[in-house]
């Protein structure tokens, strides 16, 4: 049997480690190719968020552009607007200076006559501005909108607010000055007499000491620059070749490449736009969506959504997922390319260094066997040697149990002897005295004779305690209890101690006389502990117990208990807490070989508590587990 293990172990020295390096070599590559695929789908992944994100952040940029724009032109309206009143006043007061000048020799009213006629026609900002004059007591000398009104005094005319601003354009008369001025006022062409703001520009004009001015409604002038504005949108679409949509927050479409009409007839439009708003008026950002092509076909669009809400206009620009497509798969196989190349490098590598490691783990096998067999070498030599160790173990073993022997022999023989020396005492004396009769003879001759065989039954058990029998048996545990305490029960009397048993007939498998030992070594090591002891009640519990397949040998004394610091010493060989000449230090250590190697089973120790006639005491108690004779 060692032969063919022998052969087994070198088989295994010999091409386990082949095999180890192929199946790590073929797991690494594996691993590592599975890797790389994970990399790939992540890089795919990140490739196409990031070219996500890419394109979210170029069209929020552009929508943001054209706001920064719409808000530009918006803030620098009314500006423009004054700067343009301004202007248009200047010139029309610089016709009037020339005609005073060319017309001097005239009177005041007919330079005032050529001065209106010349302005009268005159019209800007898409023939909504015109020229009105007001001389210093509030009259109005020119209307061109409505000649009848002209010569009226409006001194007292207010505004939608009840601004009275024909005083304000007095008092500019009055201060030879020029100013700007705003005041509420309806449309001449507005039916509903809805009110709009109004900029108006006055200025000065000495020879005649009139004003001369015009206006203009911020809305219409608004309007204008709205006009500007997307017409500016749809020139930048056409020469970036992308488009930015402007619809307001009542549907009307302002700028879209793909929709011409003003308004949205389809409900899928309808419905598509009526997300879009919501979102701008809740809150700026991105929105994605399906729209439709051509043939009903639908590609997935991101937009991202801004609202100018000083106009109620929604400003977007989006990309469709179709796109970046071609983009994207231009990038994907450039990353599977590279993932390619990366696997056949691996697997070169891979091959190159499994080849490199089966040699090398040829040649240590060679090593390891020439070695292996050295060693076996010197194997048989200590098993050997620590065969002529267990056996002078053993011998001292079974040489301190003959010690405590002898002693438990002596003990067992004081009385058998003592009674036999007594009774044939009395026969001599009352020989002696003639009062021998034949019962007194009988009665004694049988104590004599039951005295003799109880010393010739305590020789055999000693002489079956040493019998060297290696041959496994039956027998139960009431058995090997009872040839166990005939043998030392004499001195626990002696001593004062008292053995309580608990025992269940239960058959055991096993080497009789060898755990006999071990009881013994344990039952006079408790009884060694309990004669230190000063205390009235000293016991042994000794209990058996049958789980499934097995049995548990229970002694528990209460002696105190073992210190935590040599409870995993005492199985030790040469280890005692007795005196020198006390204590061989094997018992246990014995006990412990005989219980795990010869019989299969297991025994540990540790402190527990017992009970006795109220009294609680300390104690060592000694677990034994062995396999049945059904095991």
């Amino acid at each position: 049997m060692f032969k063919s293990n022998e052969k087994n172990i070198l088989r295994i020295i010999k091409y386990a480690p082949l095999l180890f390096i192929l199946l790590l070599s073929t797991i690494t590559t594996y691993l590592l190719i599975l890797n790389n695929q994970n990399i790939y789908k992540e890089d795919i992944k990140k490739i196409e968020y990031e070219f996500f994100i890419h394109r979210q952040k170029e069209i929020k940029l552009e929508v943001e552009k054209i706001y920064e724009y719409i808000l530009y032109k918006k803030d620098r309206s009314e500006e423009t607007l004054k700067a343009q009143l301004k202007s248009r006043v200047n010139e029309a007061h610089a016709i009037a200076t020339n005609i005073y000048k060319e017309n001097k020799s005239k009177t005041n009213s007919e330079i005032c006559k050529m001065i209106k006629d010349a302005l009268r026609e005159v019209r800007f900002n898409d023939k909504r501005g015109y020229y009105f004059i007001h001389d210093i007591k509030g009259n109005n000398r020119l209307y061109p909108l409505n000649k009848n009104l002209e010569d009226k005094n409006y001194i007292n005319l207010k505004d939608a607010k009840g601004y009275e601003f024909v005083k304000t354009i007095i008092e500019t008369i009055e201060n030879k000055t020029q100013r700007f001025d705003i005041y509420y006022w309806s449309k001449p062409t507005n039916e509903g007499k809805r009110i709009y703001k109004k900029i108006s520009f006055y200025k000065y004009f000495e020879p005649l000491n009139i004003t001369i001015g015009t206006g203009e409604y911020i809305k219409d002038f608004e309007d204008d620059i709205k006009d500007e504005i997307i017409k500016y949108i749809k020139k930048m679409n056409e020469k970036n070749q992308r488009y930015i949509f402007l619809f307001d927050f009542d549907k009307n479409i302002l700028v879209h490449n793909n929709i011409k009409q003003s308004k949205l007839q389809k409900q899928k439009e309808n419905t598509l736009l009526d997300k879009i708003i919501k979102k701008a008026k809740d809150n700026d950002g991105f929105i994605t969506y399906n729209q439709s092509f051509k043939d009903n076909i639908e590609n997935e669009k991101t937009s991202y959504i801004k609202s100018f809400k000083p106009w109620n206009w929604i400003i977007g620009t989006g990309f469709y997922k179709n796109e970046f497509t071609k983009i994207l798969e231009e990038k994907k196989q450039e990353v599977k390319n590279r993932n390619k190349s990366y696997v056949v490098n691996i697997l070169i590598i891979s091959i190159i260094i499994t080849i490199i490691l089966l040699v090398i783990s040829f040649y240590i096998s060679n090593i390891l066997k020439k070695r292996f067999l050295k060693y076996k070498e010197k194997i048989y030599e200590e098993m050997n040697k620590n065969r002529k160790k267990d056996s002078l173990l053993a011998q001292q073993s079974k040489m301190a149990s003959m010690g405590e022997m002898i002693g438990n022999i002596a003990h067992q023989w004081r009385q058998p002897l003592s009674l036999i020396s007594t009774v044939s005492s009395g026969i001599k004396m009352q020989k002696e005295f003639g009062t021998l009769t034949d019962k007194d003879l009988d009665e004694s001759v049988d104590a004599i004779t039951k005295a003799t065989k109880h010393l010739s039954k305590t020789i055999d058990d000693f002489q079956n305690f040493f019998k060297p029998n290696k041959t496994k048996e039956k027998f139960t545990t009431t058995d090997v209890f009872e040839k166990s305490l005939s043998l030392i029960s004499a001195q626990f009397k002696a001593k004062s101690i008292d053995i309580e048993k608990n025992i269940d007939e239960i058959e055991i498998f096993g080497l009789e006389n060898e755990l006999i030992q071990v009881l013994i070594n344990i039952l006079n090591n408790a009884r060694d502990e309990l004669v230190k002891k000063e205390q009235n009640h000293k016991i042994i519990v000794i209990e058996t117990k049958q789980t499934k397949n097995r049995v548990k040998i229970i002694i528990t004394d209460n002696a105190g208990g073992i210190s935590p610091k040599i409870t995993n010493k005492i199985f030790e060989p040469y280890f005692s807490t007795k005196k020198e000449k006390q204590g061989t230090g094997i018992g246990l250590y014995m006990s412990k070989e005989i219980i795990t190697k010869h019989m299969k089973g297991n025994i540990k120790v540790e402190n527990s508590t017992i009970n006795i006639k109220g009294d609680s005491y300390k104690g060592a108690r000694f677990t034994i587990t062995l396999p049945t004779s059904n095991y």
